[in-house]
C-alpha cells in the first residue's frame, strides 16, 4: 500500500472536521421570543410580566418574569438555541 500524499493526509481530517462542524450548526435552531413566551406560558399557565433579551457572549437568553396563579413572581431564562 502506498502512503497517501501529505496534502492528503491532512485535508481528509480537516474536512471532516468542518462538515461536523456544519453539521451541528445546522441542527441547532434559533427560537423566537415569542416562541419562548408560548413555552412558557403553555407550561406554567403564568401571566407574563416582562421578557428581555440578554445576549450573554455568543448566546442570546430570553428572561421572561411570570406571575403564577399562586401570585408568585419568577424568572425564568430559556436559551433561545434549541436542538
Amino acid at each position: 500500500m502506498t502512503p497517501l500524499p501529505a496534502m492528503c493526509r491532512f485535508a481528509v481530517p480537516i474536512l471532516a472536521v468542518a462538515m461536523m462542524i456544519a453539521a451541528s450548526q445546522a441542527s441547532a435552531r434559533e427560537i423566537s421570543v415569542q416562541e419562548a413566551v408560548d413555552r412558557v406560558q403553555q407550561d406554567t399557565h403564568a401571566k407574563v410580566l416582562n421578557v428581555r433579551t440578554l445576549q450573554i457572549g455568543k448566546r442570546k437568553i430570553y428572561r421572561i418574569k411570570i406571575l403564577t396563579p399562586g401570585g408568585q413572581v419568577r424568572v425564568i431564562e430559556i436559551k433561545a438555541d434549541q436542538k
